[in-house]
Formats: structure tokens, C-alpha cells, sequence
């Protein structure tokens, strides 16, 4: 038996805009079903080739939504720093970089920021 883990991140209103993104960063293929009432995404997801896979919604109106303060972050952790930079050049776009992307203690790459919609990724190198 096996299991995986996918990261499932939660909108309001901005799901189908978040998911288009990540697929322009990370390739693939994006799917989205919307809500019955066509107010925002009721499932999505974004399924790379690579290995990439995130989901994520919009919280329906009504429904309380509170998207907190460092609730999580998103770790990304590749083996070619070439791979790692391009994701990072491009999730940087319109995003609040908290630590550059650079060697570290414990990384030959490692950096930290918060997209435009709110998501903090944390992207490294493994050593090795």
C-alpha cells in the first residue's frame, strides 16, 4: 500500500487565477470544475509530468473563510538548482520575497516568498 500527500489550497475567488498561475511556473495540465452556481471553483487542480500537484477552491460565500497568517507553506525540493531557479523566477513574480534564493547552511539553494495570491512557497536544493 501507498499513499500521497497533495497540497490543497483554499480561495476566495481566486482559485481558477492561482491554479492558471502555478501552471504557467510549474507546466501541465490544469482542471477546474466550478461551483454549481458558477461563483468560483468548486475543485481544481494543477498535475505536472514532473511531479508537480496542487489543488485548491473557492470557499463558497456564506461559508466563513479566514486564510490566517502563516497557516502553512509550500515546500518545494528538486535536485537541479537550474530547475529550482526557473520556479523560483517565476513564482517571484508580483510576490514579497522573505529570504533571496541563495546557498544556505543546510542547502546550496534555498529561498522563501509569498506569491500574489497570499501562498508562501519555500523552494531548496537538496545537498547532496
Amino acid at each position: 500500500m501507498s499513499i500521497t500527500t497533495t497540497t490543497h489550497l483554499n480561495f476566495r475567488g481566486d482559485a481558477r487565477a492561482a491554479l492558471e498561475f502555478y501552471q504557467s511556473v510549474f507546466g501541465g495540465d490544469v482542471a477546474v470544475v466550478p461551483h454549481p452556481d458558477g461563483a468560483g471553483v468548486m475543485w481544481g487542480q494543477v498535475l505536472s509530468a514532473g511531479g508537480f500537484h496542487v489543488m485548491a477552491y473557492d470557499v463558497p460565500a456564506g461559508t466563513s473563510y479566514d486564510q490566517g497568517d502563516k497557516s502553512f507553506f509550500l515546500s518545494v525540493r528538486g535536485t537541479a538548482p537550474d530547475e529550482i531557479t526557473g520556479y523560483w523566477k517565476g513564482l517571484s513574480e508580483g510576490a514579497t520575497v522573505l529570504q533571496e534564493l541563495a546557498p544556505s547552511g543546510w542547502s546550496p539553494l534555498y529561498g522563501m516568498l509569498t506569491d500574489r495570491f497570499g501562498v508562501t512557497w519555500v523552494l531548496d536544493v537538496t545537498a547532496g
